[in-house]
């Protein structure tokens, strides 16, 4: 049995924390409140079993995906590798790079099958699955830097988007990043795919070869990364409005044909307090903010 799982209510006796190693998860549910105590109770069961599992598989989830690579046995294992499938052919891309969305919409899953729920979201370190019943909405906050609170601008997501995920990368995150972006956030239809993408965006807002930018082989930093010794963006001086455009420019690119391919609903990308949104959100039409001109622009 897992001795390791921390399990508790926060003081504001409405969320759920769950704590395994670096899986750390913010739960909340909506709705009677036996349906949220169910729902709590799954969401705990569920959990206590999915380190292990994805440790279990952990040589395949570090190994760069392919497609003619066989699948792994886990349930959560499988979300994440066909969250980054659609990349294999042209990136780099490992079965980690969805590891956090895959584990927030494994462990909503457990609680919408276990109880009836008028909305609920997990939340692993900022990427978050989404459970919407029809007439619910959610507020997604997106941040400039990952590392401060720095809240640039919201977007209401409605039960009748097909939107169910967000996740958000960059240098300044948590995780290691190819490229300079402070910050892309992505929605898109699920918790993995929406964390797969960003990390794809993210890798594409770069100066490949600036003096300005410090990087360092992954395995330096963390010998057992899935990076390797590729080199990971550990600090990005300061850039003129010019290169700045040209970053941004390189990831919006990336981020339109995400769109179009359908493997994303909408991306907001930022470096250096400039920001550039795109993508379609249910009548919100959301477009690429030139680079002096400050803050997200609606049309």
């Amino acid at each position: 049995m897992n001795q390791r799982a921390q399990i508790r209510m926060l003081p504001d006796g409405r969320r759920l924390h769950l704590n395994d190693g670096p899986i750390d998860l913010i739960v909340e549910a909506f709705g009677a409140l036996r349906e949220v105590e169910a729902a709590y109770r799954a969401a705990s069961a569920r959990f206590v079993t999915v380190l292990d599992e994805l440790c279990s598989e952990l040589s395949y989830l570090r190994r760069a995906c392919s497609a003619d690579a066989a699948w792994p046995q886990g349930a959560v294992a499988r979300r994440m590798t066909a969250a980054v499938m659609p990349y294999a052919a042209e990136y780099f891309i490992t079965p980690m790079a969805a590891v956090a969305g895959a584990v927030a919409e494994e462990i909503l899953a457990a609680m919408v099958d276990a109880a009836e729920l008028s909305s609920a979201y997990v939340n692993d370190g900022g990427d978050i699955s989404l459970h919407l019943a029809t007439g619910e909405k959610f507020v997604v906050g997106m941040v400039e830097r990952p590392d401060r609170p720095s809240l640039l601008g919201t977007t209401t997501v409605h039960a009748a988007h097909p939107v169910r995920g967000i996740a958000t990368s960059g240098w300044r995150g948590r995780s290691f990043s190819l490229g300079i972006a402070d910050a892309v956030t992505v929605l898109a239809d699920r918790a993995a795919a929406a964390d797969a993408a960003a990390t794809i965006i993210a890798n594409a807002v770069d100066l490949p070869g600036h003096p300005a930018i410090v990087r360092v082989p992954a395995r330096e930093l963390a010998p057992d990364s899935d990076l390797g010794d590729r080199p990971v963006t550990q600090a990005v001086g300061e850039l003129t409005v010019e290169e700045v455009n040209q970053a941004l420019e390189a990831g919006t690119l990336t981020a339109e044909r995400l769109l179009k391919m359908g493997l994303i609903r909408s991306a907001a990308l930022s470096l250096q307090g400039e920001t550039r949104v795109v993508g379609l959100l249910g009548e919100s039409r959301m477009i690429a903010t030139p680079v002096r001109e400050r803050g997200l622009v609606h049309a």
